[in-house]
């Protein structure tokens, strides 16, 4: 999976995660900035989630792009 496309993109993708994670603050989609660990972290955190399960939710939305 290459991650880069996020990161490269995170201000057009920004609407999508919000869409996804609703939870996440405009504050917490500014620090991410496209670190995959760092929307893991926030997610984690937002909805109290295990970390394997917020792992396979970003991988399952990721699929779901269209890229």
């Amino acid at each position: 999976m290459d991650w880069n496309r996020v990161e490269g993109s995170w201000k057009q993708m920004t609407g999508k995660v919000k869409e996804q994670w609703g939870k996440l603050t405009d504050d917490d989609i500014t620090e991410i900035n496209g670190n995959r660990e760092q929307l893991e972290g926030k997610i984690q955190e937002r909805y109290g989630k295990a970390k394997d399960e917020v792992k396979k939710d970003v991988d399952d939305w990721y699929g779901r792009q269209n890229w």
